[in-house]
């Protein structure tokens, strides 16, 4: 069977392919799951969702770059879509070790923590860690197109120190070795992207989604 339009495309920035800096929205079925999504990256977008393509090229024609992850562009399409538009995130990906959980990361049932009911708002969540003495937690699950994504957070009083970067670094070892993991980062969230490019990860592009569920 052959992957979904926007999974291919994910394989494919994982792996440092791009689509052509054409300005074009690409139109693809809804990934169905948690939430639609467009994808921006250089010079081209990935819309997945059950929107008519003719309709999509009237309101973002191509080559206007600054159009279809514009404000009111994401307003109109969570409109369309029943829904409204989560955080616009900058996405960085690298490639899982397999190496497992480091010995100062435990793994717990996140059914009772705060973080969890957040993370499975958009993703299916597999698994949770918490770090040494509680300073950070850390999910795993999968999302869009069933890739696997992480988040992450550190306590305020353990930020500043480097746990963040360990966190993320660790979060590599939780998937397959080769398989690509996501994080998705608030672009102003400068703490949080540092750390995660210092582990390793690329950025590659940006992503809105569109909750079936309204977060």
């Amino acid at each position: 069977m052959r992957p979904h339009p926007l999974r291919a495309l994910l394989d494919d920035l994982a792996h440092g392919r791009f689509p052509l800096a054409d300005g074009v929205v690409d139109v693809v079925p809804s990934p169905g799951g948690l939430a639609d999504v467009i994808v921006g990256v250089t010079g081209h977008f990935m819309l997945a969702a059950d929107i008519a393509p003719a309709e999509i090229a009237r309101r973002m024609p191509a080559g206007d770059f600054s159009v279809p992850m514009s404000s009111a562009s994401l307003v109109w399409l969570a409109e369309r879509l029943g829904s409204r538009p989560a955080t616009f995130d900058a996405l960085l990906c690298r490639l899982g070790t397999g190496m497992g959980a480091p010995g100062w990361l435990h793994e717990v049932d996140g059914h009772d923590h705060p973080r969890i009911e957040r993370a499975a708002r958009y993703r299916r969540v597999q698994r949770m860690f918490v770090a040494d003495d509680d300073a950070a937690v850390l999910v795993v699950g999968r999302g869009v197109c069933d890739r696997w994504e992480f988040g992450f957070e550190v306590e305020p009083g353990a930020q500043g120190g480097g746990l963040g970067r360990k966190v993320a670094a660790a979060a590599a070892g939780l998937v397959p070795a080769g398989e690509p993991l996501w994080g998705q980062v608030a672009p102003g969230n400068a703490a949080s992207l540092r750390a995660v490019a210092a582990a390793g990860f690329v950025p590659v592009g940006a992503e809105v989604l569109f909750p079936r569920s309204p977060a």
